[in-house]
């Protein structure tokens, strides 16, 4: 099972141990999130990011232009 989920035989034993022992399973894989707000923050942050770069990219080209 850890191969065909792509993970390590000690953590496929750690969830295990942790559901039989609590019923659940408290880790997140990435792109999880624990609520719409906190999915909505990233996807904000990852805008926000895109957005830098462009411009960057945009002060960039300006610099090249205008010489």
């Amino acid at each position: 099972c850890a191969q065909n989920l792509g993970i390590s035989y000690s953590t496929l034993s750690k969830w295990v141990k942790e559901f039989r022992e609590s019923g659940d399973i408290v880790v997140r894989g990435s792109g999880n999130y624990a609520s719409d707000e906190e999915k909505e923050n990233a996807r904000l942050r990852r805008e926000l990011r895109d957005t830098k770069d462009a411009l960057d990219v945009l002060k960039k080209a300006i610099g090249i232009l205008g010489k």
